[in-house]
């Protein structure tokens, strides 16, 4: 039971912390106390075409597996990395970003590195 609580706590707090695009839909599958202080969380997402997420940062390292559709990654600083089926990404720490999905949306599993008490992901100022 409290382990169901923490994740629907996690939902509600990564669909809160950022700006989140319309038809964008996250399905849990864990959450890892690991190492101490921290906590390991993956979800897939699901976004549908033509959408923007919204920009925003997250606390720990974001990694993720696109497993269907594809999407731009606008990583502040870097040059926009083109995403489809079969791509890996990782954003680091803190860098604000947002993702651009094309006509067939964007099914992505992500992974997250979060530490204890702080939110999953936090919108961050238009450039």
């Amino acid at each position: 039971m409290l382990k169901r609580l923490m994740l629907g706590g996690f939902i509600i707090a990564i669909t809160a912390g950022a700006a989140a695009a319309q038809g964008i839909k996250r399905t849990p599958l864990q959450d890892i106390k690991f190492p101490v202080g921290y906590h390991i969380v993956s979800v897939i997402a699901e976004i549908g075409p033509s959408q923007i997420a919204g920009r925003h940062t997250h606390p720990g390292v974001d990694t993720g597996y696109v497993l269907d559709g594809g999407a731009t990654l606008l990583v502040e600083g870097k040059p926009d990395q083109e995403l489809k089926a079969g791509d890996s990404y990782a954003v680091p720490a803190g860098v604000p970003h947002d993702i651009k999905t094309g006509d067939k949306g964007l099914k992505i599993m992500a992974v997250y590195v979060v530490e204890d008490g702080k939110p999953v992901a936090t919108p961050a100022p238009k450039q």
